[in-house]
Parts: structure tokens; C-alpha cells; sequence
């Protein structure tokens, strides 16, 4: 598609009204993904300050919520709100410390388990349960989770319905998918059986990834796929995810395929601005990139909230790989970038700040 008919697309775009219906404040059709390893409360925070509407955790595992570990202490949405504010929930709203509207994500082997770890999401006041069915990581496969059950759709379905059968009515439940394992006819099947239990079960919508399993994040999207999908279920509320790396390719995703939101994931790491610049399209603006100033201002929030949440040295460590991708913004990209590899301390983080990232305030 041309710019032209991006922009035209974007400006004439109308959010299907089922999407805020069952999820308010979920306003715009577009959202950030569940990102292992990447999308925690901070990454969050930061991208609802630039528009974002709705967002995803990135998956948890049954086990570990059942146990009492990573999901408290790292994904609960109130957490950080509730350490950095004054735990009045209007007062953090008012902080911008809110991180709702939110999918708890969750990835298992077992329907009780996955049952039981669901109804724990719940307690933590997710406003919606995503099942994941899609991941392609080896060891997650070799322990038959994520998208190891788009081999097997029996097991498939008994985890949807046990988790369905967890979850209050009123929360809606959602499940992110693959188009399948692989590219045999015979793969294809098993994803339609388990996409129509989807549907039947009482799942609001999927978020359908098109690539394969197999295919992990090698070569293009197949967008094509997700086109013959909507136009075979016009009724079903489907979600796009796929080579979405630029406020345009949201807006060329929604017009080519039909989908009714699209999933920015590895599009939206360090590029916060993503969502600001998709808002400004649809209002029939230029989607500007951001300034040195806001480009500091966004590190320096994400970096600050990453201490609150995992201490000075976890965050120093894990800033590295956020800072590496904030580069890619800068005039200097190359030396920006190499400058925050180099980062191992908040005093080694805060220097590059001051030399590529002057506070002219």
C-alpha cells in the first residue's frame, strides 16, 4: 500500500464496537503484545504514556503462579503502582501509574493447572485471561506448552475449557494462536478445529501470529492467511499479528487482512512512540518521530521504574537490551547503541543518558 492509502486507512478506520464493550478503554485497534522477557510493568507503563490502549503480559506459567512465584512479584498490575504511588488507586491513575486495561497471559500443560492458574490472574484484577497457544520456544515445546497444542487439538480444547470454566462470565477470556504447527494440510486442519472451538467455546476473540510454529520469527508474515480467515468467519472478532514494525504497517495490516486489532510485539520494543504516532494517523496527523527530549525522558521513566520494580542491579542488567533498541531512534545510532551494551551499572546508564541524551531543560 501506498502512504497515501495508509493514512486514508487509518483516518477512516472505525474501532468494531465489541472491543471496548468487552474490554473498556481498549479505544484504538491496536495493542502491545505479551513479549517474553521484555514486557514487564515498566515496558507497559511507558507505552500507555504514548497512547497504548490495552496490553498483554508476557506469558506466565501455571506452576510458577501456583507456586506463588514470577507472576506477584513481576506482573501483577497494581504492583508497581502501589510501590511507587501512595496505593490510592486514583492518586496512581492520576500519576499515570495505571496499567489497566490488561491481559494476564497465561501458558501450561494441564487443564486443572492452567485452570487453577488462571483463576489466580483473576484475583490479581486482570480484565482479561489470555491463554497462549502459541509460543515457539524449544523448551517450551519439549514441555508440550504454547504452540506444542497446535498439534494436538483435543488437549488443546480441554485447556480452553477448563480455563473458560474458571473465569468469571464477566471477564472475558482470549487466546493467542499460530497458524499452525507447520505448513502440512494436515497441521491446517488441526488449527481450524482448535480456532473453532475458539469461537464455541466463548472465547471474545484470537490474536492469530502468521507464521508457523516451525517458522518461529523467520521469514515474512503471511498476511494472506489472516485475509482468508476474516473473510471466512466475517462474525468473529480476530486479532492480526505478524511484521508489524512501524505505525503504517498497523493501519496496512487492518486494511489488507480484515483483522479488528492488530498486535505490535517486537515492533514496540524501545520504540514506545509506535502507539503515539498509530493515534496521530488515525486523527489524520504525520506520525513524527520522537525528539532527543523525548527520547531522554522515556529511557530515563523506563530505567527509573525498572529499579522501583527489580532493584538497581536487576534493572541496570536488564536496561541493556531496552537501550540497545531505544538506539535505533537516535542520529547517532551506531555509538548510542554501543555505548549502552557497554552499560553494566545505573551510573554507567545515567552517563550515557548525559552524553547522548542532554537534558537541555
Amino acid at each position: 500500500m501506498s502512504s497515501a492509502s495508509i493514512a486514508d486507512a487509518a483516518r477512516s478506520h472505525r474501532l468494531d464496537p465489541r472491543i471496548p464493550g468487552l474490554v473498556p478503554g481498549f479505544d484504538a485497534p491496536f495493542f502491545q503484545a505479551g513479549l517474553a522477557g521484555y514486557s514487564d510493568a515498566p515496558m507497559r507503563l511507558v507505552a500507555r504514556r504514548q497512547g497504548c490502549p490495552f496490553c498483554v503480559t508476557e506469558a506466565l506459567l501455571d506452576r510458577t503462579l501456583i507456586n506463588g512465584g514470577k507472576g506477584r512479584t513481576r506482573e501483577d498490575p497494581d504492583l508497581l503502582a502501589e510501590e511507587c504511588g501512595t496505593g490510592d488507586p486514583l492518586e496512581n491513575r492520576a500519576a499515570g501509574l495505571e496499567d489497566h486495561p490488561i491481559a494476564g497471559q497465561i501458558m501450561g500443560t494441564l487443564p486443572d493447572e492452567m485452570a487453577e492458574g488462571a483463576a489466580i490472574l483473576v484475583a490479581f484484577g486482570y480484565e482479561t485471561i489470555d491463554v497462549n497457544l502459541a509460543c515457539p520456544v524449544k523448551k517450551i515445546r519439549r514441555r508440550n506448552r504454547g504452540g506444542h497444542f497446535l498439534t494436538a487439538p483435543a488437549d488443546a480444547i480441554d485447556v480452553l475449557r477448563a480455563v473458560r470454566a474458571a473465569v468469571p462470565p464477566s471477564i472475558p477470556c482470549t487466546v493467542k494462536l499460530r497458524r499452525a504447527w507447520d505448513d502440512t494440510e494436515e497441521m491446517a486442519r488441526r488449527f481450524e478445529t482448535i480456532f473453532d472451538a475458539v469461537h464455541e467455546l466463548g472465547y471474545a476473540w484470537a490474536t492469530v501470529h502468521c507464521r508457523t510454529v516451525e517458522q518461529r520469527y523467520e521469514g515474512p508474515a503471511r498476511w494472506p492467511f489472516l485475509a482468508d480467515l476474516t473473510r471466512r468467519y466475517p462474525d468473529r472478532l480476530i486479532f492480526g499479528s505478524g511484521d508489524i514494525w512501524c505505525a503504517e504497517d498497523i493501519f496496512a495490516m487492518l486494511a489488507l487482512t480484515g483483522v479488528h486489532a492488530v498486535s505490535v510485539a517486537r515492533g514496540c520494543i524501545g520504540n514506545p512512540w509506535i502507539f503515539r504516532q498509530a493515534r496521530a494517523l488515525m486523527a489524520g496527523e504525520p506520525p513524527l518521530p520522537p525528539r532527543i527530549d523525548e527520547q531522554r525522558a522515556a529511557l530515563l521513566e523506563h530505567f527509573t521504574l525498572a529499579v522501583r520494580l527489580h532493584g538497581e542491579r536487576g534493572a541496570s542488567r536488564m536496561m541493556r537490551k531496552f537501550g540497545i533498541r531505544f538506539a535505533q531512534h537516535h542520529p547517532s545510532a551506531d555509538d548510542v547503541r554501543r555505548a549502552f551494551i557497554a552499560c553494566s551499572t545505573a551510573d554507567d546508564w545515567h552517563a550515557v543518558l548525559r552524553a547522548w541524551y542532554p537534558d537541555t531543560g
